[in-house]
């Protein structure tokens, strides 16, 4: 896990407490300055890993709005490099408090971060979802496999969905309206988009690319939870490289795109079947979202906040579990009504 850097302000009667709670958690090193002014800054360089549990205790030991300003860098490279650390085995001292339930993961605070900024509606996402619907078009009205992966690639309704399944596991109802909102703008756009191309342009149901998103197996209910679940653990880890393949396996634009296309063009029945699609991908990204960021152990910094989140969590999964078995009957019944 790569290393964090945190800049810590804080008034100066509170430093000392502050590196006195410090030692307990395995800090790589601490820098300090402005013993002779009003506020202190403090300098921590630790592991990526360790970043929530200190965070979550200098919170609850310094309470209050202004009294405490904490900034998390992400640092590109170390000289002299870190050596590895030690096995559990090689260390005596036991682990401080509640640090050992943390996976190999990023703070909450930062994948919080990192999402609340993807599912924000604004003009660059407005044409990033123009721009992918277009390109997705394109690719599938020309069989082109090449340019739909360019629509997968560009994946703007991805990260909104991700958003919507942290604000679920953390029971934040202002995260959750957000991305909730940017994701009906989002389909709603590709949707509007699709359906006038098929209504201008001539499209074939029998081409490829359109043919592949027409049909629904049980490979595809597969697919859409493990990479729903590899595109959480690709967030919380922290590796943004690794979304470039869950954006091609489990893409959002082009089903959208082709049940626009179809029903712009009249194809009724093919344009069900990328509904369908498209509806299995949504609720297994949002299914395994909710359970990988609960199995991270992904929750509130405060006790009730936790109970209430869990509820919430537990809640989702049964909702969301419960629309996917629908989904699958829908489709059996389909199956053999053809």
């Amino acid at each position: 896990m790569p290393l964090r850097l945190l800049e810590i302000v804080l008034p100066c009667e509170d430093k000392e407490a502050a590196l006195g709670l410090l030692a307990q958690y395995e800090v790589t090193q601490i820098w300090s300055q402005g013993e002779a002014q009003p506020r202190a800054l403090l300098k921590l360089l630790l592991p990526g890993e360790k970043t929530e549990a200190v965070l979550d205790a200098l919170e609850n030991r310094f309470p209050g709005e202004g009294r405490l300003r904490i900034v998390v860098l992400a640092v590109e490279a170390l000289l002299p490099r870190p050596r590895p650390e030690p096995s559990a085995e090689e260390t005596e001292t036991d682990p401080p408090p509640d640090t050992a339930e943390l996976a190999m993961r990023v703070s909450r605070e930062e994948l919080y971060a990192d999402l609340a900024d993807v599912s924000k509606l604004n003009r660059v996402y407005v044409v990033m979802v123009a721009l992918s619907a277009l390109v997705a078009a394109m690719g599938m009205m020309r069989d082109q496999i090449a340019v739909v992966i360019g629509a997968m690639v560009i994946a703007p309704l991805l990260g909104p969905n991700m958003a919507l399944a942290l604000a679920v596991t953390l029971g934040d109802a202002e995260l959750g309206r957000s991305a909730i909102r940017t994701v009906l703008v989002g389909v709603g756009l590709a949707f509007l988009m699709s359906c006038g191309l098929g209504l201008l342009l001539p499209v074939d149901p029998s081409g490829a690319e359109i043919a592949a998103r027409t049909y629904l197996g049980p490979a595809d209910f597969l697919l859409a939870l493990v990479s729903g679940a590899a595109g959480a653990l690709a967030f919380t880890s922290g590796l943004s490289a690794s979304l470039i393949g869950v954006m091609v396996a489990v893409a959002l634009m082009p089903p959208l795109v082709t049940c626009g296309l179809l029903l712009g063009s009249g194809a009724f029945g093919p344009a069900l079947g990328a509904l369908l699609l498209l509806l299995t991908n949504v609720i297994c990204i949002n299914l395994a979202g909710v359970g990988t960021f609960v199995l991270q152990g992904i929750r509130p910094r405060r006790w009730w906040e936790a109970e209430r989140a869990r509820k919430a969590a537990h809640w989702a999964m049964a909702i969301w579990f419960t629309l996917l078995c629908i989904l699958a009957v829908l489709v059996y019944v389909s199956r053999t009504m053809h």
